[in-house]
């Protein structure tokens, strides 16, 4: 089976969503509409926003859905 976590990478930075886990609170969206946008593909843009932003809104995700990770530090 496909393992259907996105991930999202920009330098050093590693974004994941996991949709098995989330629950569709929006947090996400709403506190970073620059960098979440569901209407867009692909939905997560690492380019709006800085890094630590991008932290910050990640780490308010309330289902850790969404995870963020140092890209150098991932397994291949």
């Amino acid at each position: 089976m496909k393992d259907p976590v996105q991930r999202y990478v920009k330098g050093d930075l590693a974004v994941t969503f996991d949709p098995r886990v989330c629950t569709h609170s929006a947090v996400c969206v709403r506190g970073l509409y620059d960098v979440f946008d569901v209407a867009k593909r692909p939905w997560v843009n690492l380019d709006g926003a800085s890094e630590e932003r991008v932290v910050e809104q990640v780490k308010r995700c309330p289902s850790g859905a969404l995870q963020v990770s140092l890209a150098s530090a991932r397994k291949p």
